[in-house]
């Protein structure tokens, strides 16, 4: 499949369907190292029929926070063809600049801080260890969702500008989120990341083709 400019002529409901999809291909490979001692925990149950509804709840609950942000991104990517079409100069420097913040966000301490808590499931699990009631595993995604919003936010923004199904780019960076959760090097990398995102940005203006989310969008 192609880089999809804006909203690929996608409707919201459209949209949080497929941006759900690709939410839960690039993100629970990273969340799973997190939530296997929590995941323990559930298939501990006996009941068949309850492990399958904790389970599903959980994950649930995860992605419930990334489409509360894909409606975000699609009011982005609205805004993102719309610039396309009826400024196409301008475009470029808007696209540079929004790669240059992904890159920048990279490098501050709130990026810091919710790694950490991704890297953390000693401190996750003794956070949600005190959810009680019918919802706790709902409540349990989302609370580990917020945090993965916040850590993550700046690479998915990054798809709106490179094309939102630019199958590429989303091998890339769910590799760079896989990575900087799992691997020990992985604060390092996301670093590396951020300033090549902040080099990559620097070079769209004399370029604009390298953002096909935009320039695709607006040769159409």
């Amino acid at each position: 499949m192609s880089a999809g400019p804006g909203t690929m002529g996608l409707e919201l409901w459209g949209f949080l369907g497929v941006w759900t999809l690709m939410m839960a291909a690039m993100m629970l490979p990273a969340l799973a190292p997190l939530t296997s001692t929590y995941l323990r925990s559930i298939r501990a149950v006996r009941s068949r029929r309850v492990r399958a509804i904790r389970t599903t709840a959980l994950v649930s609950g995860y992605l419930l926070t990334w489409i509360g942000f894909g409606v975000v991104a699609y009011a982005a990517a609205q805004l993102s063809a719309l610039l396309a079409e009826d400024a196409a100069d301008i475009a470029p420097w808007v696209g540079a600049g929004v790669l240059v913040a992904a890159g920048a966000y990279q490098l501050t301490p709130l990026k810091d801080f919710c790694l950490r808590h991704c890297r953390s499931p000693v401190a996750f699990l003794l956070h949600v260890s005190g959810y009680k009631g019918r919802l706790r595993d709902v409540r349990v995604g989302m609370y580990h969702g917020v945090y993965c919003v916040g850590c993550c936010w700046g690479l998915m923004v990054v798809l709106i500008a490179v094309g939102v199904m630019n199958l590429a780019w989303m091998a890339a960076l769910t590799a760079v989120i896989f990575l900087e959760k799992t691997w020990k090097y992985g604060p390092a990398l996301s670093r590396i990341a951020g300033v090549a995102l902040i080099v990559f940005g620097l070079f769209v203006p004399a370029h604009p083709e390298l953002l096909p989310g935009l320039h695709m969008a607006a040769g159409m």
